[in-house]
């Protein structure tokens, strides 16, 4: 499955049409970005003859992690003292209801690789901004990530412009970048459009299925692959700090953009101002951990949809809310062996009626088009509309283009983590998530484990698991929803525990993430960022009634 931490909404039009069907008879940004010239890397690891045993990895030598100064370094001087070039940004056809007129973008120049910063290899990092609604009240800059890992913090500064209106676009300049390896930033695509059709919608998958794109992304960007992780990224931000002309970091990270504001946290604790980390992803474990508890969340949410489904109208799944769950597993992993064909003569496999339905657990609001959808395929026969949440969910546009997310998703974990379990380990790890997601994994745990698959990644990450403290930050307030599923609860009480100025702001309520979801959320959270309020332990919020 692709892009977890972040929804996709169904495109407008199949929206739009949903209620008469059911009832018929059945990114340019206009910053520039250079990838460093691809170089001959380490051979790829051999296939494993079991798609869920781990595979053979070579074992090169770990990407240095290097603790750096940061602007206090001769070799990174140049970096923070660079004078971005704001201009409006090239019109973006995919915001034809947007005014763009506002935002301005610009590029921001940083090294490939910190541990050796004058070699003269660079990336170039795209950047937007809307300036300060009332600059007379400007407090500075406040940065955002939307998640991942493959969002891009440009697109939403262009097409979400509406979100940070009130305190936030009052008081700051609104900035969104793209991480290394999505959107303007040395953008990642290592299969083309047609081999990730097939890639994506598999049931079949194979023993070879992650060390397909492994090649395929050692192929087209060895040089670049090392350097696209999380840590990096942290190290970039504060470039773009530095050359913003703040003295603190102002930040608002969502999903998997808590993750990249705790390593910042990690790395720079002297320099956080004030941050917001909504839905936290907890890297404290292994990443296959990680996906069995994520798993867990989804068996939860989709426990909870089908139990309500019985209740409304319209519905498949009959009357039996015991049962209902049961039903719709049965039908998602029926389409294994008999898919549904859309109008345009693509195949609806369970694979990827799953990522679908999986990934529309993230948005309770959705619930009802969820059902309609259902009914349609379910009583009619009609897949159309289940492929357009698959499509949704692993980025595919009508035209079958793909964005780039998809595969800077994988790229970016298999930079963070190591993935290496033995044997033993491998079937404890099956036992667990077949105890804790049964019914969301049976139709292919191995995919479940290894989300993104990185056995057969080109490189080994430095990065180890570990809960990360920040000693020396500022306050971090660390925002949960109670019944958020891809970012379990627990995720965020963890992470706040962790941090050594961590603070938990609760949400209770279904749907992932909370600052759009709840007034007393965004209340704090803008009371926080604008005038340094720290939310009083044990706040707990409601959701907004209309979610």
């Amino acid at each position: 499955m692709i892009t977890r931490l972040s929804r996709r909404a169904l495109p407008a039009v199949a929206a739009a049409a949903l209620l008469a069907a059911c009832t018929s008879s059945g990114g340019s940004t206009g910053a520039a970005s250079t990838a460093p010239t691809a170089v001959p890397g380490t051979a790829s690891a051999a296939a494993s003859s079991d798609p869920a045993a781990p595979t053979t990895t070579p074992v090169p030598t770990p990407t240095p992690t290097v603790k750096p100064t940061g602007q206090a370094d001769p070799a990174l001087q140049a970096f923070y003292g660079q004078k971005l070039a704001w201009a409006a940004c090239k019109d973006d056809p995919a915001t034809t209801k947007t005014d763009e007129s506002a935002v301005q973008c610009a590029t921001l120049k940083v090294p490939l690789d910190y541990a050796d910063p004058a070699s003269g290899e660079t990336l170039d990092v795209a950047v937007a901004r809307i300036p300060a609604a009332r600059p007379e009240q400007r407090t500075g800059s406040l940065l955002i990530n939307p998640g991942g890992p493959g969002g891009t913090g440009v697109g939403r500064v262009q097409r979400g412009q509406k979100d940070y209106d009130g305190p936030l676009h009052d008081h700051f300049d609104v900035v969104g970048f793209d991480p290394r390896g999505v959107g303007g930033t040395s953008p990642v695509k290592c299969l083309d459009d047609k081999a990730r059709d097939a890639w994506t919608t598999t049931d079949t998958p194979g023993a070879d299925h992650g060390k397909l794109l492994a090649d395929a992304c050692q192929a087209k960007y060895a040089k670049l692959l090392p350097f696209v992780g999380t840590r990096n990224t942290a190290r970039d931000m504060d470039v773009l700090r530095g050359a913003l002309g703040d003295l603190k970091l102002n930040y608002l990270g969502l999903s998997y953009g808590t993750y990249l504001g705790s390593v910042y946290a990690e790395e720079f604790p002297d320099r956080t101002g004030r941050l917001v980390l909504d839905g936290a992803s907890d890297r404290s474990t292994s990443l296959v951990q990680h996906n069995i508890e994520q798993y867990a969340g989804f068996e939860r949410s989709f426990k909870l949809f089908a139990g309500e489904c019985v209740t409304k109208s319209p519905c498949p799944l009959g009357k039996d809310p015991e049962a209902a769950p049961k039903k719709l597993a049965d039908f998602l992993d029926g389409l294994k062996d008999k898919p549904l064909t859309t109008t345009d003569g693509r195949k609806v496999t369970a694979t990827a009626a799953w990522n679908g339905v999986i990934d529309s657990l993230n948005d309770a609001q959705g619930y009802a088009d969820l059902r309609t959808i259902l009914t349609m395929a379910m009583n009619q026969g009609k897949g159309d509309y289940l492929m357009a949440l698959a499509d949704g969910a692993t980025g595919r546009d009508a035209k079958g283009g793909y964005k780039v997310s998809a595969d800077a998703y994988a790229a970016v974990h298999c930079a963070d983590t190591v993935m290496a379990p033995t044997e033993a380990e491998l079937q404890a790890q099956l036992t667990e998530l077949a105890a804790k997601a049964p019914l969301v994994t049976a139709h292919n745990p191995a995919a479940a484990l290894f989300d993104p698959d990185c056995r057969s990644w080109p490189f080994r990450s430095a990065e180890k698991a570990h809960p990360i403290k920040a000693e020396g930050s500022a306050p971090i307030v660390v925002v949960g929803s109670t019944g958020d599923a891809a970012t379990p609860y627990a995720w965020s009480e963890k992470l706040a525990g962790s941090l050594a100025q961590g603070v938990l702001l609760t949400r209770e309520g279904e749907g992932h993430t909370a600052y759009g979801r709840s007034a007393c959320i965004r209340d704090a959270v803008h009371s926080f960022l604008v005038d340094g309020t720290v939310p009083a332990a044990g706040t707990r919020c409601a959701t907004d009634p209309a979610r």
